[in-house]
């Protein structure tokens, strides 16, 4: 078998987010800009680990910094997500016709089972 080296967390988009703990976030930092502080508060997370995340984050363009005094606040970049909305969009289209297609199918079934009552 043979094994392709894994690309770097840092060296886009897809694999920056393949970390759940970057997902989570992303998710966080959608809303309102906030600090490495509320971010390790309301993940439970610690600190060092949330810094490498943020970074990591940074470094693809997923995040934007601002400095207020000694404060670091981040949000999400929400252009720069745009590949992977585009991206995940594509499934979304399969999944809907899916579900329609099983719909169909469910009310066909019902109509058949009280045609026969």
């Amino acid at each position: 078998m043979l094994l392709v080296p894994r690309a770097t967390t840092t060296s886009d988009a897809f694999n920056a987010i393949a970390e759940a703990r970057r997902r989570d976030i992303l998710v966080y930092l959608a809303v309102h800009e906030r600090s490495v502080g509320d971010i390790v508060e309301a993940l439970s997370c610690a600190q060092p680990s949330v810094s490498k995340h943020l970074k990591v984050l940074r470094h693809v363009g997923l995040v934007q910094v601002r400095r207020e005094g000694r404060q670091m606040f981040y949000r999400t970049d929400l252009e720069a997500m745009r590949p992977l909305q585009e991206w995940t969009h594509v499934f979304e289209r399969l999944w809907r016709n899916q579900l329609t297609r099983v719909k169909e199918r469910a009310e066909a079934m019902e109509g058949r089972t009280e045609k026969r009552r």
